[in-house]
């Protein structure tokens, strides 16, 4: 039976588990119920190989083929995690975890794995071995390299990696990957900025950290306006403002801001770094305050391999009839860029159609998109790794 076919046959049993992962949402690092969950299943279908507790929270499956002559070796990702958001859908399914949901779709990208391993399970047509990774923690990043560094790519001696997102915009199932940068690479920045608090009818008397902040904020959108090249990408964005006063008339002795950075070349993040640092510290001094910045790069651009792109997009156009090639990146990162560094692979989305945003309280994923992807992933096995 075509794959089509039987992922068709079995849509509501995948959507069923779907609406069960997204009512029982759980944070980075803390997917146990959705790793138990994801185990036992791939366990019933007969998966030749289930390991838990692979960068803490993940669950890698093994299949193989009727035939290994090939030698080859694909690996599948899919992440578990949830977002800290309270969910506004009102949904039979919706989150009982209260201030926790799938506002990513991480469920559906389960969900539709896990369809792929039944069938593959059931069928095996293909020549090699395929490796299921359900990942914790991709939001904030951190579970692709716990995965890595407990041995993910050589203990299961993975050749070629592919991943799938859904993207709201993109009409639905229809799929989009291109040659080279698909998403950006993400660094985290906060600044600690302290002065000396106040009564606020008397300025004069304190260092204001409001006022230092608030130029600061204003500051750091001169480095993309200023200092970068205009040909160039690049986001620098303050999206959190805290301090230790909670009253309308005291002027607050410390300041915390957070922020993101975003870009896809390494020039790019030279410059940002160095901009970052002096805007911040010398507004501060312009203001009588001092500021500590501390920065982490999170995870590095998701750089498609082409030759596995165009394997991809193959697949993809035989999947759906249509594949977008020429779509632009995007800003958001993704820590599967640490696998893509590791091997040679892809990362493609498919269209969750005209839904709310990601990270949005009202999103949901569209069900109508199981069969498709998981056709995607079914075929893509059996046409990287063909029976003789």
């Amino acid at each position: 039976m075509p794959a089509r076919n039987r992922f068709a046959q079995l849509h509501a049993e995948i959507t069923e588990w779907r609406r069960d992962i997204h009512a029982h949402p759980e944070l980075r690092f803390e997917e146990h119920r959705t790793a138990a969950k994801v185990a036992d299943l791939l366990t019933d279908f007969g998966c030749d190989e289930v390991v838990t507790g692979i960068g803490q929270t993940g669950v890698v499956a093994v299949i193989h083929g009727r035939q290994n002559g090939s030698g080859k070796v694909i690996g599948f990702r899919a992440d578990m995690d949830a977002l800290p958001i309270p969910e506004t859908t009102g949904l039979p399914h919706a989150s009982t975890n209260e201030g926790v949901m799938h506002a990513c779709g991480h469920d559906g990208h389960t969900a539709m794995l896990l369809g792929a391993a039944k069938y593959l399970s059931e069928t095996r047509n293909f020549d090699g071995s395929v490796v299921l990774i359900f990942q914790p923690a991709e939001e904030g990043s951190g579970g692709a390299r716990a995965m890595l560094e407990d041995g993910l790519i050589t203990r299961w001696g993975i050749q070629e990696v592919y991943g799938m997102h859904n993207w709201p915009g993109i009409p639905e199932g229809q799929f989009a990957v291109r040659d080279g940068p698909q998403m950006a690479a993400t660094a985290f920045f906060e600044l600690t900025i302290k002065g000396q608090g106040g009564h606020a009818a008397l300025p004069h008397k304190a260092v204001d950290t409001t006022v230092a902040a608030s130029h600061i904020v204003v500051a750091l959108q001169t480095i993309a306006a200023r200092n970068i090249d205009p040909l160039k990408t690049v986001v620098v964005s303050t999206c959190g403002v805290r301090s230790d006063s909670n009253t309308f008339n005291v002027i607050p002795d410390e300041i915390k801001l957070r922020g993101t950075v975003r870009y896809f070349d390494a020039d790019v993040h030279e410059t940002v770094q160095q901009r970052l640092s002096e805007i911040v510290e010398l507004t501060a001094k312009a203001h009588g305050a001092t500021a500590h910045l501390d920065y982490s790069l999170r995870v590095p651009p998701t750089v498609n391999d082409p030759e596995a792109a165009a394997h991809a997009a193959e697949v993809a156009k035989a999947v759906s009839g249509d594949v977008i090639r020429d779509m632009d990146p995007v800003m958001p990162g993704e820590d599967f860029s640490e696998m893509l560094a590791e091997r040679p692979g892809a990362y493609l989305f498919i269209g969750n159609g005209d839904s709310a945003d990601l990270h949005n309280p009202a999103y949901e994923f569209n069900d109508d998109l199981i069969p498709i992807g998981c056709s995607w992933y079914a075929e893509m096995a059996e046409k990287r790794m063909p029976l003789a």
